[in-house]
């Protein structure tokens, strides 16, 4: 885990290295959460098989930075994976790629594309890296000359529409969030749909599944046995079933299921967790 340079922690919510070795070759799911993602991959470009836009066909990238999604990306995987991967704020989309988060809703995109050559020496700098502090500091250090640092960022009641979501877990109702920023529900649906790419009901939503997630990958993580019932009653659904329709309707699977597909990967999962509540 890396701590971003103070002027990025605002845009850069966790950065996490990782490498697996010795698993079966097969599939690993990128599920949807409230950050962009940016990776970065270390050996051999990250194989996609499917993009939260099903018309987005498959494709290898040598980096890859996604938006804001509801479905899951299927990344195909040899028995190795090994990279960086940053969660990038709303606020990082615009001050760091350049563009509103909604420009990237549900797309997966090489790096350069977004910010050109410097896209580029980025993943030659981290690659050239002798380890994983010398490619913690070529991120700082290229993002924070991408950083803008005159952007205005989102509308001021977007972002704390966004603030609210997140911070509550998701458990407002859209019609209070509305009511406290001083927007109707319509023109708040409209204005935070046109800098995120998602409504806000749906920020909710994947708001409470990432944390019911990264909630039962720490459990695991830690050795302790999964309590559904106990997962849905902490993250504010309302019963275990309704935590079950979630999980199915933005992984593909019931919360067993992702986690004995997905066992190989929960260190990562817990290790963002982690990242995540660093101060």
């Amino acid at each position: 885990m890396h701590r971003p340079h103070p002027a990025l922690r605002q845009y850069v919510a966790a950065a996490v290295g990782y490498r697996h070795e010795g698993l079966p070759p097969g599939e690993h799911l990128g599920l949807p959460s409230p950050w962009l993602t940016l990776i970065l991959p270390l050996d051999e470009p990250l194989g996609m098989a499917a993009h939260p836009d099903p018309a987005q066909p498959p494709g290898r990238y040598d980096t890859v930075v996604g938006g804001l999604h509801t479905r899951p990306v299927r990344i195909v995987h040899p028995g190795r994976l090994a990279g960086l991967q940053l969660s990038l704020t709303p606020a990082g989309a615009r001050a760091l790629l350049g563009c509103p988060a909604a420009a990237l809703a549900s797309l997966d995109v090489p790096l350069d594309a977004v910010l050109g050559p410097a896209g580029r020496e980025l993943a030659d700098r981290v690659r050239a890296a002798g380890g994983w502090s010398g490619r913690f500091a070529a991120v700082d250090e290229v993002l924070l000359r991408q950083l803008r640092r005159d952007d205005p960022g989102p509308p001021a009641e977007v972002a704390e529409a966004w603030r609210l979501t997140t911070a509550t877990g998701g458990r407002l109702r859209v019609a209070e969030v509305a009511r406290q920023v001083g927007w109707s529900p319509r023109h708040l649906e409209q204005r935070f749909r046109a800098e995120t790419g998602l409504a806000p009901k749906e920020a909710a939503r994947v708001t409470r599944f990432d944390r019911a997630r990264r909630a039962l990958a720490s459990r695991v993580a830690a050795g302790r046995a999964p309590d559904l019932a106990a997962l849905a009653v902490a993250g504010g659904f309302s019963d275990q079933a309704h935590l079950t329709r979630e999980w199915r309707a933005f992984s593909g699977l019931p919360p067993t299921r992702w986690l004995a597909a997905e066992f190989g990967f929960v260190q990562d999962t817990a290790a963002v967790s982690t990242a995540l509540s660093t101060p």
